[in-house]
């Protein structure tokens, strides 16, 4: 099992070396003990957490493992999906550091601890995405996994997004219609990676994002 778990890891992650698969599974052990009592995600999803949210999370380094990816920030981290995970296949990799915000105290202290020896490099800040992108210099990326809406997301990541940033944003089955809403009010470019984990879901790829006039 071991064995299969390694190896659907490195197919959609690219190259993992063992230390970091095991630190994943140490992160998978303290986020089941601690997900029922802090809601950190579905209840329906926990039965399935290595490929719900690990290895789902995961894939984002395999798309963007050619790209000068240096700071990566994700905005409401919550239970660390997608930036506990890509913090954990950062460390050790002194190009790339990656930054969650998360605005929910005790979310952010269970990151602080879980992450404390994981993914000492990387950095949680407890504040609203709209304070910290407001007072930060945009990053080379920027995530979000079941946070909000597309048009919320591309909303709150304007200054970001119509900048230097590309916008890596998990959706689900029904992606084209929030989509479709987007587009009414923003013109971007964009790429659709079919999801590695969930054949209905998709990673929206989003840059050059400017208001339609």
């Amino acid at each position: 099992m071991s064995q299969d778990r390694f190896a659907a890891l490195c197919a959609v992650a690219g190259t993992v070396s063992r230390e970091t698969f095991e630190r994943l599974e140490a992160f998978e052990r303290i986020f089941l003990r601690w997900a029922d009592r802090m809601n950190l995600a579905a209840p329906s999803t926990l039965t399935d957490v290595w490929s719900r949210h690990i290895l789902d999370s995961a894939q984002l380094a395999g798309l963007t493992k050619a790209m000068e990816i240096e700071r990566w920030v994700d905005i409401g981290s919550g239970g660390g999906f997608p930036g506990a995970i890509l913090g954990i296949l950062a460390e050790g990799h002194q190009a790339r550091s990656v930054t969650l915000v998360e605005s929910n105290a005790k979310k952010a202290s269970f990151l602080r601890n879980a992450l404390a020896e994981l993914a000492p490099s990387a950095q949680i800040i407890c504040d609203r995405a709209e304070n910290y992108i407001a007072t930060h210099a945009p990053p080379d990326a920027v995530s979000a996994r079941a946070v909000a809406s597309l048009s919320a997301l591309v909303s709150l990541c304007e200054s970001w997004l119509g900048s230097r940033t590309i916008g890596f944003f998990h959706k689900g089955r029904d992606y084209r219609a929030e989509l479709k809403l987007a587009t009414d009010t923003w013109n971007l470019d964009l790429v659709e990676h079919k999801s590695a984990v969930d054949a209905g879901s998709v990673i929206l790829e989003i840059r050059s994002v400017r208001r339609r006039v």
